[in-house]
């Protein structure tokens, strides 16, 4: 059950964030302002889920992208969104508190 919850969230076995960060990696926040402001990693980009259609051009397809967002339901909704945009290498880096003690 679990499993298939993480797949179909788009939350991938064992990639290892700090290194993709160490990398140039960017983290890509999707929760609103409001959220983003109570609390976030640091060096984050925040785009909401709602305009990151828009915002796609503040991002560099370049470089690997993660997303987060509070519990990971929103950054797989990015991750498929920005892959169906052409971005290659994106992961979806689930909650943001989770991700922040993995980088």
């Amino acid at each position: 059950m679990l499993k298939t919850l993480k797949s179909l969230l788009g939350i991938g076995p064992g990639a290892d964030y700090r290194e993709l960060v160490k990398n140039g990696a960017q983290i890509i926040d999707v929760r609103t302002p409001g959220e983003f402001q109570s609390g976030h990693i640091k060096g984050s980009k925040n785009i909401p889920l709602q305009n990151l259609q828009n915002g796609m051009k503040k991002i560099d397809k370049s470089k690997p992208v993660i997303t987060c967002c509070a519990s990971g339901v929103r950054s797989g909704s990015a991750k498929r969104m920005l892959q169906s945009n052409g971005f290659v290498e994106v992961y979806n880096g689930g909650g943001w508190m989770s991700l922040r003690n993995k980088i």
